[in-house]
């Protein structure tokens, strides 16, 4: 499995976000979630990502997989997470949603991004799973 840096996640990251702005310009707030992700995943599409929704997570308990399973709205490069909302406004409990998906799904890097707002920027949040610094062998071994 490939390893990214932090700054290709920092570059992923804005390009998604990018889509989520133009998405948002296009349509404003106060719609379903639902028809912001299949626009969000239209737009990454044009942007050639690989976009998958809705995505099962199963949950293990000491090695067990439990009848529960976790919803991942949408997986970007089978690396970013994103949990999409159209709510009033970002509560904690939003925040943490994202956390165990990360746990999870081990993946590094997550964006809340709520697109009930007036300016999208003021919807969006960013989560890291560990640390987004991959070093290599010979950097540690100095």
């Amino acid at each position: 499995m490939r390893s990214y840096t932090e700054e290709e996640y920092n570059k992923i990251t804005a390009q998604i976000i990018e889509a989520a702005i133009e998405v948002h310009k296009e349509l404003g707030p106060g719609l379903l979630e639902s028809v912001y992700e299949v626009c969000l995943i239209a737009a990454m599409k044009e942007r050639g990502f690989y976009v998958q929704r809705q995505l099962v997570l199963p949950v293990h308990y000491k090695g067990q997989a439990l009848d529960k399973d976790f919803m991942i709205d949408v997986l970007v490069n089978d690396l970013i997470v994103l949990e999409l909302k159209s709510v009033e406004g970002i509560l904690p409990i939003h925040e943490a949603q994202l956390v165990p998906y990360l746990k999870l799904s081990n993946k590094k890097l997550g964006l809340l991004i709520n697109f009930n707002v007036p300016l999208l920027k003021e919807g969006i949040r960013r989560k890291i799973n560990g640390n987004l610094k991959e070093q290599s062998i010979s950097n540690k071994l100095n």
